[in-house]
């Protein structure tokens, strides 16, 4: 006998009501996205009349989770941007050049005075005075090479050095150079993610795209200018000593120094130690505060170490100065006027509160390893994204109604509830895409499209086991029995196929294609589920109720 016992009715109904409640904010989209928008506000401390009102405007009870729309069906910024990992190899041989000098000069009898020679940016120049240490000096600096530490570099040193008569130079090696790379990619995508994320931006896309490119998309933002002004800042932060000042641009500053502007006075150029005292790395943490002035500025603190090196060095040079530098520009150098333990304090500078809020969202995010060039940036507007929506919503609506009419008129009452299933199962599909916080693409609604197509596939194949059923002349109750259990195999292998396909497009494919096989994927594990479950629940109910000697399929 057709029957679904008490406790399996609930359960699938239970699933259907809360699926279905977790789908319905997408019907109230703008008000939900306010609502979201105006708590989060709230959470964070601030609060206000408008706030209140938007904050009101959807029940806390219900859920509140919306299914993010893409760049295509939102609008926002679009760009493509290369990393300059040039600027790392750069800084690398920088750094090696004290560890080179202190393995030389210690020693000195053999190979004699060392000094550091021009060199272009990807190599390190040493001359030794002593020609006869030469074979010493090559054999010590190689000394100081490291292994690479990936699989297809295993073994090799990560620098590769040479001399020529008294001069060796220093060169990062082919492995050490494609690892570097690596590096530095992996980095700059998690900073670029971490900033577009401070900023409160939804569900952007961020993917390495080639060896040294990143692709930044970013829904909602009203100009890609926004986007580049977060991302073009480097915000490199160093504390470095000040050796001296000038007004000559031309003037060299010596060896292991460096030349940088003023920040607030281009003609002004100081005279730093290349080797900063600490870093933005070793921040703790930057907020928005006020100088005594009431003047915008940002509140920082180092971490544990760097707050006990910055200390050591501040009580060591009472009456010095040093200076503030971010991204090569001294935006302030002090005179240390008495030590500062603890590892807090405050950069000040003609800021607005904007631009001291932005200063301390990059150093929170930590500086970006290398420069940012911007190869193409397009800004999408809203309103090509809602002529998508609309064109998907009449292909929904089209489709939806093709396939209502036509199982109605091929299957009659059966085909009545199979459209029901279809509506139930379309609603789960938004509820499980909300509940994931998956994004919407314009491919996903065509995959939305095609689960509507797909997903009385099952139920015509129930319905058509049946129809054969009924010919042997078996009662209704068993005919429907049977049916369904008949076409439950041929059922579960054509979607596990095509599920199957769904997860390799998600796992292998990007972008488009991703969004398109989530909604796939999901549109086929309902509709299993509506076919199966929902639609002879409703069939047993009917049963149930009428008892029907005779049926037509």
């Amino acid at each position: 006998m057709l029957n679904i016992s008490f406790a399996k009715q609930v359960m699938i109904w239970l699933t259907v009501i809360i699926g279905l409640t977790f789908a319905l904010p997408n019907g109230f989209y703008s008000r939900v996205e306010a609502h979201n928008d105006a708590v989060a506000v709230i959470d964070a401390g601030q609060s206000d009349a408008t706030l209140a009102a938007a904050a009101a405007g959807w029940p806390r009870f219900l859920p509140s989770g919306l299914v993010n729309l893409g760049l295509d069906l939102r609008g926002g910024a679009h760009l493509l941007v290369e990393v300059k990992v040039e600027d790392v190899h750069a800084s690398f041989l920088e750094g090696f050049w004290p560890e080179v000098r202190d393995v030389l000069a210690a020693e000195r009898q053999t190979v004699g005075f060392v000094t550091r020679e021009d060199s272009p940016v990807t190599a390190l120049r040493v001359r030794i005075s002593e020609s006869a240490g030469a074979a010493r000096a090559l054999e010590l600096v190689r000394g100081l090479g490291r292994p690479v530490t990936t699989l297809t570099g295993a073994g090799a040193s990560n620098i590769d050095v040479s001399i020529d008569g008294t001069v060796l130079t220093i060169t990062l090696s082919d492995a050490e150079k494609l690892a570097m790379n690596d590096r530095t990619m992996s980095q700059s995508l998690e900073i670029i993610r971490r900033r577009i994320d401070e900023v409160g931006t939804r569900e952007p896309t961020i993917q390495r795209q080639g060896a040294v490119r990143i692709l930044v998309q970013v829904p909602g933002v009203g100009s890609a200018d926004e986007i580049i002004q977060l991302l073009g800042t480097t915000a490199q932060l160093t504390f470095n000593p000040v050796v001296g000042r000038t007004s000559d641009p031309a003037q060299s500053p010596g060896s292991g120094n460096m030349l940088v502007p003023d920040a607030e006075q281009p003609e002004v150029f100081y005279i730093l130690e290349r080797r900063p005292v600490v870093t933005g790395e070793d921040l703790e943490n930057a907020q928005l505060d006020f100088d005594q002035n009431g003047r915008p500025a940002v509140a920082f603190r180092f971490d544990t170490a760097a707050a006990r090196k910055f200390g050591d060095y501040t009580l060591e040079n009472i009456g010095s100065p040093f200076a503030i530098v971010l991204d090569s520009k001294v935006i302030s150098a002090p005179t240390i006027q008495s030590h500062i333990p603890g590892g807090s304090g405050i950069i000040t500078g003609n800021f607005t509160t904007e631009e001291a809020t932005n200063l301390a969202v990059l150093l929170r995010a930590g500086a970006l390893p290398a420069e940012l060039t911007f190869l193409e940036e397009r800004t999408i507007g809203p309103e090509l994204g809602q002529d998508s929506i609309d064109a998907g919503k009449v292909a929904c609506v089209v489709a939806g109604l093709a396939v209502l009419i036509y199982m109605v008129l091929s299957y009659g009452l059966f085909g009545f509830f199979a459209n029901i299933a279809l509506t139930v199962n379309v609603g789960l599909i938004f509820g499980l895409l909300s509940i994931v916080g998956a994004t919407l693409t314009l491919p996903g609604i065509a995959g939305i499209v095609l689960t509507i197509g797909m997903a009385v596939d099952a139920n015509v194949i129930i319905f058509e086991r049946i129809r054969e059923e009924l010919k042997t002349a078996k009662g209704p109750a068993r005919a429907i029995e049977l049916g369904y259990e008949k076409a439950m195999s041929s059922i579960v292998d054509a979607n596990i196929t095509t599920f199957m396909t769904a997860v390799i497009l998600f796992f292998v494919g990007s972008g488009p294609v991703s969004g398109f096989a989530v909604t796939l994927g999901f549109g086929i594990a309902t509709s299993v589920f509506t076919a199966i479950f929902v639609t002879r629940a409703l069939i047993a109910i009917w049963f149930a109720r009428t008892r029907p000697k005779t049926i037509e399929v």
